[in-house]
């Protein structure tokens, strides 16, 4: 299947559909000043994976240029 950006909105049933499923770990880093994407759509996981962590960054769409040290130490703890 071809992964293409503008069908992630419709893709999104089918990907919590499959999160309830299988249960599977999940570590959700969140930047909180993404602004396509509503604050509370990361919270609302917990509803379909109990355990899962999660962590609103002070960044946007380009966490990684801006809290790379903070995301590093978060995905080694998760993992």
């Amino acid at each position: 299947m071809t992964m293409l950006y503008r069908n992630n909105v419709a893709s999104c049933p089918k990907w919590q559909e499959q999160m309830c499923k299988v249960q599977s770990r999940l570590h959700v880093l969140w930047g909180k000043y993404k602004p396509s994407f509503d604050f509370s759509e990361p919270e609302a996981c917990r509803l379909d994976v109990p355990g899962e962590e999660v962590h609103v960054l002070d960044a946007g769409h380009f966490a990684l240029d801006i809290t790379d040290d903070e995301i590093k130490e978060l995905l080694l703890g998760f993992l």
